[in-house]
C-alpha cells in the first residue's frame, strides 16, 4: 500500500509566520518594540560567517536603527566571547546580516538581544529552537534596556504563530494584564542578560 506524506519546507510556509521548526543556524525572529514613529514588528534575522572580521549588513540602505542594533551586539560579542562562544574567536570571522521585515515596521529598531543570538548562533553553528521569538536590546555597556509594552508584543507573537517569547526579566510585572487567553496560548520565559538568552534561545 502507497502512503502519500506531506513534507513541509521553508517554501510552503506562509511567509511572515513564525513556524515550529528550528530555522538554520544564524537565523533568528526578532519582535521589534517600536518607536515614536514606528509600531512594533516581526523581522527574520539571517546571518553567515566566514574567513574575514567585522559585521556586514546586507540591506540596501541599512536601516539606521538595525545598524545600531547590530553594531552593540557585535561589541557584546567581542567583550564577552568567553561566556558566549567559549574558544571561538569572533573577531577572526566576518559576518554578514540581513533583516527581512513582514510587517509596516521596517527599520529593526531595538533588535539587539535577537542580533546577538544570531552572531552566536552562527559561529557556534547551533540553530535556535523552533517557535520562538526574541524580543530585547544590549546597548554597548551590555546592560538589558526595558521594554515598555510587552503584553502587546505578547499579543501579536501570537498572532504570529509564536510558541516562544523570550523577553527581558523587566518585563514581568507588565504581563499580569495579559488575558488568560494569551496567556495559555504563548510560553513566556524571561531573561537576565545576553548570556541567559543565548542559553534559553539556543536548541540543546
Amino acid at each position: 500500500m502507497r502512503v502519500e506524506k506531506f513534507v513541509s519546507t521553508p517554501e510552503l510556509q506562509s511567509q511572515g509566520r513564525i513556524g515550529n521548526e528550528p530555522l538554520e543556524a544564524g537565523q533568528i525572529w526578532a519582535l521589534s518594540p517600536g518607536g515614536q514613529d514606528e509600531r512594533p514588528g516581526l523581522f527574520r534575522l539571517e546571518v553567515t560567517e566566514g574567513p574575514g572580521s567585522g559585521v556586514r549588513v546586507l540591506n540596501k540602505p541599512v536601516p539606521q536603527a538595525f545598524q545600531e542594533s547590530i553594531r552593540c551586539a557585535e561589541q557584546n560579542l567581542y567583550a564577552r566571547a568567553r561566556q558566549l562562544v567559549g574558544d571561538r574567536d569572533p573577531r577572526a570571522h566576518e559576518f554578514s546580516a540581513q533583516l527581512r521585515g513582514f510587517d509596516a515596521a521596517k527599520s529593526g529598531a531595538k533588535t539587539g538581544v535577537a542580533s546577538l543570538i544570531a552572531l552566536c548562533s552562527a559561529l557556534l553553528r547551533k540553530s535556535v529552537r523552533g517557535g520562538l521569538v526574541v524580543v530585547g536590546e544590549v546597548p554597548l555597556g551590555g546592560t538589558i534596556e526595558p521594554i515598555h509594552n510587552a503584553a502587546s508584543l505578547a499579543e501579536i507573537a501570537v498572532e504570529k504563530g509564536a510558541q516562544s517569547l523570550l523577553l527581558p526579566v523587566s518585563c514581568r510585572r507588565q504581563l499580569f494584564d495579559l488575558s488568560d487567553e494569551m496567556a495559555t496560548r504563548l510560553d513566556i520565559e524571561f531573561y537576565q542578560d545576553a548570556k541567559d538568552a543565548l542559553m534559553k534561545a539556543l536548541l540543546v
